[in-house]
């Protein structure tokens, strides 16, 4: 079990750094989401679907995976699952904002978590179904109950803190913790695996790609995600700046001034209002020097 997780540290600060990017970019989207309307916010929507499920989730799982080689034994993936775990994260996890976007109750959020925290833990043991060895995988259920749940944890929380924080420094704080939690889940689920060698001795390698295979079409479609995450923040930056362009007139008249100029006794005019100048001879509210 635990000898299976051996690997050097690199992979698992580079699968943690992946997604805690990709979550803040996801809760980016996803708290823009909550407070625009009409087709800008299922723009949103979609894209902080991508990078919390594809990014945040399936990315992370894909480059931990590439450090796994457990002793003696031969790994290989299939191209098809790999990518339908990835899928399948993406869909989850746009189901579950769409849930706690229409319906922002406990109760919505507590439903929407489920259906993230499913598809976070449909996504893992997909991801390991598509893994091809010489002999049989196991897996632990007492770890598999604890991924799971961990797996729920971190996307209920992502979820209240898509529709409650705001500011950066929030987001990422909780992009942090959902991060922690994501890789905490990968290698609890990890932590239960166990492999057993085949009866006959086989020669070669199993059918499938190898890590390396996967590893250049997932960093050139990270980057390139990437730098369109940042062009449509930047654009999001210009559309929530404030316009000056209806701004009240400095020197206008104060609210109820109008009202207060009808309830005033018959021919009196203040000095500085908005008011036609006196009649000859009617009275003002300016004392003048007899003469």
């Amino acid at each position: 079990m635990l000898d299976l997780l051996t690997q050097d540290w690199m992979t698992p600060v580079f699968a943690f750094a992946v997604s805690a990017i990709g979550a803040f970019l996801g809760l980016s989207f996803a708290s823009r989401a909550h407070r625009v309307r009409g087709i800008s916010r299922w723009q949103w929507l979609a894209m902080a679907s991508v990078a919390l499920g594809g990014m945040a989730v399936w990315s992370m799982h894909s480059i931990a995976m590439m450090g796994f080689s457990p002793p003696g034994v031969a790994v290989r993936y299939d191209p098809l699952l790999t990518l339908a775990s990835g899928l399948l994260a993406t869909a989850a996890m746009a189901a579950a904002l769409t849930v706690s976007l229409l319906r922002r109750t406990t109760v919505g959020l507590l439903a929407a978590g489920v259906i993230a925290g499913g598809g976070v833990a449909g996504m893992y043991y997909t991801g390991m179904a598509s893994m091809n060895v010489h002999g049989s995988i196991h897996h632990d259920p007492l770890y598999v109950i604890l991924a799971c749940a961990i797996a729920l944890v971190a996307a209920t929380a992502a979820l209240w803190s898509a529709s409650r924080l705001r500011g950066h420094l929030a987001i990422m704080g909780a992009s942090a913790a959902m991060a922690v939690a994501l890789t905490g889940m990968h290698y609890t689920g990890m932590a239960g695996v166990r492999i057993e060698p085949p009866r006959f001795v086989r020669f070669g390698a199993p059918d499938g790609s190898t890590a390396a295979d996967l590893a250049l079409p997932l960093i050139v479609g990270l980057f390139v995600f990437l730098l369109i995450c940042s062009l449509f923040l930047l654009l999001g930056v210009e559309e929530e700046r404030p316009s000056y362009g209806a701004r009240p007139a400095v020197h206008s008249a104060p609210p109820g001034a109008t009202a207060a100029r009808d309830t005033a006794p018959p021919g009196y005019f203040p000095r500085h209002a908005n008011a036609a100048p006196p009649a000859a001879g009617g009275s003002d509210d300016v004392w003048t020097r007899r003469r």
